[in-house]
């Protein structure tokens, strides 16, 4: 992943205001039209991302096209195929929508979306998403650091790993009347991990919100880890002293370890990391 510092950008790397919001509503006017044509997976929630500005960090990766993006996707609570998620996340509600916070910290408590986004400047940040399976994607994400989200909340010294928890509703996430998971879906974090730079909650991408099957209406990107630890519509986080079991750790602790870490010199043991 070729990581470039915002100093390393020239004028020429940044959209004009006027051209990203033009581009901005050709997307809308797009994306309301495929929605009238029945397309549920092309529905946008009301939420407004607001000014969004080059992040600090890009990439010279050619990005993936927006419709493979939006198409082929790992989120089991709408299915197991690669294009369940597209075609049966129409049912799920992100508006209104709110993340409850607790565990060690001082101030605990519930902060709707409409908040966080109020509370955070959002950035775009080119970053190469990589699942086990091998297939990657480069993206460029909206969002700001998890860590000014933490912050608010300040954790005390005992918070040693942030846990996340994704919604469980199986009405809305037809693929949780399935037991392939413990469901709800759970995540974590050392605190340091959480803390990095590079980490990153993410509200939308190609300057549109976050559709419903890449994890509206926010979740979790860490570039140099696995795909499945980038855990999507979450609901809830939680500071803990002790480490938390992520859910395919707990399901394949053969295979998915709490870490997993991209590493081209160690093999998952089914397949080569390689490549």
């Amino acid at each position: 992943m070729l990581i470039k510092q915002a100093q390393d950008l020239t004028e020429a790397d940044v959209t004009p205001h006027s051209v990203y919001r033009a581009r901005r509503r050709f997307m809308q006017a797009g994306l309301a039209a495929g929605a009238a044509l029945g397309w549920p997976w092309l529905a946008r929630g009301a939420i407004d991302l607001g000014d969004i500005t080059p992040g600090p960090y890009t990439s010279d990766e050619k990005k993936t096209p927006y419709k493979d993006v939006t198409t082929y996707n790992n989120f089991y609570e709408f299915g197991t195929s690669k294009d369940d998620p597209a075609v049966r996340s129409g049912s799920l509600v992100t508006d209104p929508w709110s993340v409850s916070v607790g565990g060690e910290c001082d101030r605990p408590g519930s902060v709707g979306l409409e908040d966080i986004l109020k509370a955070h400047a959002m950035q775009e940040r080119i970053y190469r998403l990589r699942c086990v399976e091998g297939w990657s994607m480069v993206i460029p994400w909206v969002g700001f650091p998890l860590a000014d989200f933490i912050k608010r909340f300040q954790p005390n010294s005992r918070a040693k790993y942030v846990e996340f928890e994704t919604l469980y509703d199986k009405t809305q996430m037809p693929g949780q009347r399935r037991r392939v998971l413990d469901w709800p879906y759970r995540e974590g974090l050392r605190m340091d991990e959480a803390l990095h730079p590079l980490t990153l909650l993410a509200v939308g991408l190609y300057g549109e919100p976050l559709p419903n099957q890449n994890g509206a209406p926010i979740r979790l990107v860490v570039p140099w880890k696995y795909g499945f630890k980038s855990i999507k519509s979450i609901v809830k986080v939680r500071f803990r002293e002790t480490q938390p079991v992520s859910s395919w750790q707990q399901a394949a602790p053969s295979e998915y370890g709490f870490y997993s870490n991209v590493n081209p010199n160690v093999d998952h043991p089914r397949w080569s990391q390689r490549r």
